[in-house]
């Protein structure tokens, strides 16, 4: 494939990095100070009070519902949209909520506020927003009015690293924020992901979750005497507060972070660059173009017909395939959600109905990569090819 979703963003210091760690005599391979070293930096660079480093961003997303859970222990309704990942709509159900969908804005990928406003009851819970592909899915109405009613804002930042509202990072607005390292995405730690918040006890309650619910993970002293007062027979450092998961990572993905932290705003900005680049080049009469892309940070580029021509969608694979372009049907996730099986019995049938920017996306939305090493030349040609059809 001459243009792949992604090409090897991990470099030789990053390996080199790994290398030195694993020939220290007794080198710790499993959770330990380099985690710490991860989380201490990614919440500079965020510019929230905590993060906790775990195995994906799918990870994350479950801790994030299951904190939310345990505060509202009889259920409730999570708006989220239909254009995201599936973990999204997983952990929701994995942890007793109603998913509420609510379509997207084609500039961004993301929920309308007015429609989120509308699909607000007694029973809301949270917002679950997705920053799909890079770009920002927030607006100044939305937060105020979230946080006017008391409803939590909880960010799937996964595909988005370094978005920008009013020049605040993504991630550190709303009450907890979701990021993925995987592979492909703007970062990697091969496989692993982050949870942030400003909220102490949260921050306390994540580092429990992500161990087995084991007392003895809470950094908090107060925490850890409160249940070795109050279970006195149990053993001190094998306290389990809560039924939770071991989805640690690793001191080897730590170092990957580390290493690739220090090079994520560059690449972020090359991102930037291409995306214009691509946006300028194609041609608008056939495809959108009018995305918001100020504070936006895209590993992908988007490419939707404007036309729904079944005939122009098979043209286009076609001409991607002959011109070597890897590339996704149907945007962040494969498309709209509803439509997937494991919501059969959750929604109705005819339920996708309800969605039509998303369904649009679903059939005639693709993407293709977006990495920093690719040349202006190289968008210039895969333009060339997505214009001929």
């Amino acid at each position: 494939m001459k243009y792949p979703l992604m090409r090897n963003n991990v470099s030789r210091s990053d390996l080199d990095a790994v290398i030195e760690h694993l020939k220290t005599d007794d080198p710790i391979l499993t959770n330990g100070p380099k985690v710490r070293e991860f989380e201490a930096a990614w919440s500079q660079w965020l510019g929230v009070k905590h993060s906790v480093f775990v195995n994906s961003g799918s990870s994350a997303n479950l801790l994030s519902m299951t904190v939310l859970k345990m505060r509202y222990p009889e259920g409730g309704e999570i708006i989220l949209p239909p254009l995201t990942w599936v973990s999204d709509v997983s952990s929701v159900l994995q942890n007793g909520f109603t998913p509420v969908f609510c379509d997207i804005e084609l500039s961004t990928l993301a929920m309308r506020p007015d429609e989120i406003f509308r699909k607000i009851t007694d029973k809301t819970r949270a917002v679950f927003l997705t920053h799909a592909q890079g770009f920002n899915g927030l607006s100044d109405q939305l937060i105020k009015s979230l946080d006017e009613r008391g409803i939590s804002l909880i960010e799937d930042v996964c595909e988005s690293h370094g978005v920008t509202h009013n020049g605040e990072k993504a991630g550190s607005i709303g009450w907890i924020s979701n990021f993925s390292f995987y592979y492909a995405h703007h970062m990697t730690t091969i496989e692993g992901g982050m949870v942030c918040t400003n909220d102490d006890d949260v921050y306390q309650e994540l580092r429990m979750l992500r161990s087995h619910g084991m007392v003895r993970e809470a950094s908090d002293p107060k925490v850890k005497a409160e249940y070795v007062k109050s279970y006195p027979d149990l053993n001190s450092d094998f306290i389990f507060a809560f039924p939770a998961y071991n989805v640690r990572n690793t001191e080897i993905g730590a170092i990957m972070g580390l290493e690739q932290l220090l090079r994520l705003d560059e690449m972020v900005e090359r991102r930037t660059s291409n995306l214009n680049r691509f946006l300028t080049n194609i041609d608008s009469d056939k495809y959108f173009v009018d995305f918001k892309v100020e504070g936006s940070s895209n590993y992908a580029f988007n490419l939707i017909l404007k036309e729904a021509n079944k005939d122009a969608a098979e043209q286009l694979m076609k001409r991607l395939q002959e011109a070597g372009v890897e590339f996704r049907r149907g945007s962040a996730g494969g498309g709209n959600q509803v439509r997937q099986p494991y919501l059969k019995n959750i929604v109705t049938d005819d339920h996708y109905k309800n969605f039509p920017v998303t369904d649009h996306v679903h059939f005639y939305g693709f993407y293709i990569g977006n990495f920093p090493d690719l040349k202006m030349v190289e968008i210039d040609e895969i333009c060339t090819a997505i214009n001929r059809l």
